[in-house]
């Protein structure tokens, strides 16, 4: 076996090992929020913002999204690309409106 094999054959040997690790510690996290859908998919940021904001049922500034975000996913939002996001979906009128400085809510239908 050249050392080229050799190198391809350990690399995917260590791939494996790490995806035996990773599932691990998952498994060992139970108190860990999935952020999955009710057909088990992983949700989006925008579908997770989506749905503190239906759950609010008003207007909420971006910490307050974020704050909620991380308690019930367990996932922390970059603030700079949440607001980006949302003004991105704002200027283009769709799902989102500006109520005030860094504050949105659902766009009604």
């Amino acid at each position: 076996m050249d050392l080229l094999a050799w190198a391809k054959l350990k690399e995917e040997l260590l791939k494996a090992q790490l995806g035996v690790i990773r599932n691990y510690r998952r498994s060992e996290e139970p108190d860990k929020k999935e952020r999955k859908n009710s057909e088990g998919e992983r949700k989006s940021q925008m579908s997770m913002i989506i749905d503190i904001l239906q759950e609010a049922k008003v207007p909420l500034h971006v910490s307050e999204i974020i704050r909620r975000v991380g308690e019930r996913f367990a996932l922390t939002l970059d603030r700079e690309s949440a607001v980006s996001a949302l003004t991105k979906k704002v200027k283009k009128g769709r799902t989102f409106v500006r109520t005030g400085p860094n504050t949105f809510g659902l766009k009604e239908r």
